[in-house]
């Protein structure tokens, strides 16, 4: 325990340094901030501490091992300017203390028809655009009461011929107090490395020295690129079942995120559940930021175990003020 909170200690020392180097709006990959899951986004997405179904390894990964059993995801969203949001997650229970978690986050942009001064009608060519984000997660229960978690992930966002990658790491913490049961959770994302735009379309024909005849004017050159952080995140939170009968549940949590990208903001968020079948969901998103589009959410979920398998399908909605609101949908398989 001393080595793991010397180990905390140190990451939280790291994070304090990068938040200081970094200022708003000089990071790539943000799609990797973009909430995941209509059961989260539904609370608005305050779910650092909730962290209870597959969606954990983008949440906070340390509530992968207190998933009663197994379960598989698969969400999608229409995102921003037509573009579509994807995420599948499967988590495997090894026992009752410990958890492996897949998943994959991407974004795509779609294609497009290119379209050149000579050529307005299109050249019969194509181009595209998708982030990903692959992720491994691990995570235990040290305790009855205390859980740690991590997510190693591969990133890549690519647009067409180009493409750009790097490594992170999730760092995720939940703790249960003995007050109404309430959790405590905190989750750092992003710690990694660098990503850096390279590819084909990046040689160019040069003239090295334009004022002079005779010599190569084609010489092929490499344009560089800069190289730019990923949006790290720094997230605490609480959750407490205000409620918890026979028949009915009612969850309230609450989130502060301190990103490195954007000013902090708060998300807040509750759900009520009866009998396990039926999960209405109402919540704020990106309160207190600056210059933010988003605000109410709403969803709501089924659940039925059919053959030994728990079913559940999820929604959620989110005004997104000058843009179109944002709907989500996912399918969840527990077994």
């Amino acid at each position: 325990m001393k080595k793991l909170k010397n180990y905390i200690i140190l990451l939280l020392i790291g994070v304090s340094v990068n938040f200081a180097q970094n200022k708003v709006g000089t990071t790539v990959g943000d799609f990797l901030t973009i909430p995941v899951g209509p059961r989260a986004t539904g609370m608005g997405g305050a779910f650092v501490a909730v962290a209870d179904d597959a969606t954990s390894a983008f949440w906070n990964s340390s509530g992968l091992s207190r998933l009663p059993g197994n379960q598989f995801t698969a969400a999608r969203a229409d995102w921003l300017v037509g573009t579509s949001l994807n995420y599948v997650g499967v988590v495997i229970k090894l026992d009752s203390d410990n958890a492996f978690a897949l998943s994959f986050n991407s974004l795509d942009y779609g294609d497009e028809e290119i379209t050149t001064a000579l050529q307005p009608n299109g050249t019969g060519q194509r181009w595209d655009a998708m982030d990903l984000a692959v992720g491994l997660s691990y995570s235990r229960n040290l305790t009855d009461r205390f859980s740690i978690g991590g997510t190693l992930k591969y990133i890549q966002s690519r647009i067409w011929n180009e493409s750009a990658s790097a490594f992170a790491l999730d760092v995720g913490l939940l703790f249960t107090t003995q007050f109404n049961g309430l959790k405590i959770g905190m989750n750092i994302a992003n710690f990694g490395t660098e990503m850096k735009l390279a590819g084909k379309d990046l040689f160019q024909p040069v003239d090295i020295d334009p004022a002079n005849t005779g010599n190569n004017s084609t010489i092929v050159s490499s344009l560089e690129t800069d190289s730019w952080n990923l949006p790290l995140m720094f997230t605490v939170g609480v959750g407490m079942d205000a409620v918890n009968t026979e028949n009915w549940r009612w969850t309230v949590a609450a989130d502060a995120i301190y990103p490195n990208n954007t000013t902090p903001y708060i998300n807040g968020g509750t759900e009520l559940v009866w009998n396990n079948i039926l999960f209405l969901r109402v919540g704020y998103n990106s309160l207190f930021e600056e210059a933010s589009e988003e605000g109410l959410t709403a969803g709501a979920g089924l659940q039925y175990n059919i053959g030994g398998f728990d079913l559940r399908i999820d929604y959620s909605y989110m005004d997104f003020g000058i843009f179109d609101s944002i709907n989500r949908y996912s399918v969840s398989i527990g077994f």
